[in-house]
């Protein structure tokens, strides 16, 4: 496949995805399959071990800044944004080196779930930690390691959590260098069902879990869903607003291939 089409506009050249989701790592196989040259930049040894070996496929790992991004474009038709809904940081870096390197731009967003009236939701991390940090038991910290230091600062708290992270050696290593005893770290690859869940929280005697508003991607509804039957009260940090000109996944794939795959799971 040799163009891209954008709002009607032709786009030779490969295409830049800046993966890390279930999203990600399905557009660049998507891409693959199509015949699509696609350079896929993923932060961890783990991300790449997902998707390398696919045809017409490079992959980069490693975190980079706007300006790296902005070199690390040159040669491409256009960049989409498939990183977390979390990762502000990274949406404005990827579109900023867009910007500079005169690409196109694709933001492709996770949709988000309904509320759940059995969770109590929060607008941040900060105030997430504040809700656990005055209570007591286990938590089950299932936001991911960026988000781990907010909670392991807290007085007497480090030792109430069992975070649940990536299996990379790198991630591992700064969860315990926050002092997260080695015995409460799982690591492991989501997303997991409602049954793994309970087990799990039913495992460490969980007395909370706290997870982000991430979607059916997620498994959102299913860690919710687990803690209240699980005796654990679920603390979701509500996902930051998607700009108006984002795209689904099915609306991306059309876009840059004129096809789309099997729904996600």
């Amino acid at each position: 496949m040799d163009d891209i089409s954008e709002g009607g506009m032709s786009y030779p050249g490969r295409v830049a995805v800046f993966a890390g989701t279930t999203e990600g790592r399905r557009l660049v196989e998507h891409l693959s399959a199509c015949g699509v040259g696609t350079i896929a930049f993923v932060a961890t040894s783990y991300g790449a071990s997902l998707i390398s070996g696919l045809p017409h496929v490079s992959v980069r790992e490693g975190r980079l800044d706007a300006g790296q991004m902005t070199h690390a474009l040159a040669g491409c038709s256009c960049a989409v944004d498939a990183t977390h809904p979390f990762a502000r940081q990274a949406h404005a870096s990827v579109r900023e080196a867009a910007e500079r390197a005169g690409v196109g731009y694709v933001r492709l967003a996770r949709p988000a779930a309904p509320k759940h009236k059995g969770a109590r939701y929060v607008a941040d991390v900060a105030a997430a930690a504040d809700v656990v940090a005055s209570g007591e038991g286990a938590v089950l910290l299932a936001t991911g390691s960026k988000e781990l230091a907010a909670f392991a600062g807290r007085d007497g708290l480090v030792e109430r959590l069992y975070p649940r992270v990536l299996p990379d050696e790198e991630v591992i290593a700064q969860v315990r260098a926050l002092g997260v005893p080695r015995s409460h770290i799982i690591a492991m690859q989501g997303p997991f069902s409602r049954e793994f869940n309970i087990a799990m929280l039913r495992q460490i005697g969980a007395a909370w879990l706290v997870t982000k508003e991430s979607g059916a991607v997620g498994g959102q509804d299913d860690k919710i869903e687990a803690a209240l039957e699980a005796g654990a009260v679920p603390v979701v940090i509500e996902r930051p607003l998607e700009p108006e000109d984002a795209r689904d996944f099915e609306q991306v794939c059309l876009q840059l291939t004129g096809a789309v795959p099997q729904p996600i799971q």
